[in-house]
């Protein structure tokens, strides 16, 4: 037993399911935490010690990386929402509708920006590619998941607020990148010898979205809608479904001869 390490991070996701059950309403979207905005602010801070850190030229390499962006959101777009939609039409007819309808969503939206380039970057991934692949899930996905929706539910009259969608990834995103690379020259040295703290802010971003998207579920009693057994198979099926995306999306970048360190980007982005 003494020689199992603890991993910090994963006690941290814990602990904010934990407050999130605790007291949910103090992280819920509108709640005087503000937690909304602290979030996105976040995700600019860390794509724009990104900016800081990687080199111009291995961003560039990273947008060229035209294979693996194939797989990414092949995955994304296409095996995934398959999946999805194999589960919703199967275990789906067992679950209230609306949980039903959430496992086929859960399987059509983009990749989470941050979590993404944050967990290829604990895995040791190429974070160049990470970050290119993330960002254009975010703009693909204003446009591929209303579609993908719409194969099961009906979409129409609904206002989809596509530009301001795509001015949120330019905020959170793209422009803190800039910014970074712009700044690079004077803060590089200086990131480069707190390594730990660059570290510290990607995981604490993504501590931040997971309390708040289970502050919001307690707060809208997501949890006591659905019976124990409903929410059971739900959870169960999820899991077979990111278990089944997960070794395949690692024997594609096997078949494929990625290196280890794009495989991390296959896997977390796809």
């Amino acid at each position: 037993l003494g020689r199992l390490r603890v991993d910090g991070f994963l006690l941290a996701l814990f602990a904010a399911v934990a407050v999130a059950a605790w007291r949910p309403e103090l992280g819920a979207a509108g709640s005087a935490l503000q937690l909304d905005r602290l979030v996105g602010f976040a995700i600019a801070i860390v794509f724009f010690l990104l900016g800081a850190t990687l080199p111009t030229e291995s961003l560039v390499r990273g947008a060229r990386n035209w294979r693996l962006h194939v797989l990414v959101h092949g995955a994304t777009f296409v095996f995934l929402p398959l999946l999805g939609l194999a589960a919703y039409l199967t275990v789906g007819r067992w679950l209230p509708p609306a949980l039903a309808l959430g496992l086929y969503f859960a399987c059509i939206v983009p990749s989470t920006i941050s979590s993404s380039v944050a967990l290829t970057a604990v895995a040791g991934g190429n974070v160049p590619a990470a970050v290119f692949n993330a960002t254009l899930s975010g703009v693909l996905g204003v446009f591929a998941t209303p579609a993908l929706a719409s194969l099961v539910a009906t979409t129409a009259g609904i206002d989809l607020p596509v530009a301001d969608a795509i001015r949120a990834v330019m905020l959170k995103v793209l422009v803190p990148l800039v910014i970074g690379q712009l700044l690079r020259p004077l803060l590089a040295g200086f990131l480069g010898r707190h390594r730990s703290a660059t570290a510290f802010a990607d995981r604490a971003s993504i501590v931040l979205i997971v309390y708040g998207a289970f502050c919001d579920s307690f707060v809208a009693g997501v949890w006591h809608e659905a019976r124990w057994w409903s929410l059971a198979l739900a959870i169960g099926t999820m899991a077979a479904v990111l278990a089944i995306a997960t070794v395949a999306l690692q024997f594609a970048a096997r078949a494929r001869r990625f290196p280890p360190a794009d495989a991390a980007v296959a896997v977390f982005c796809g």
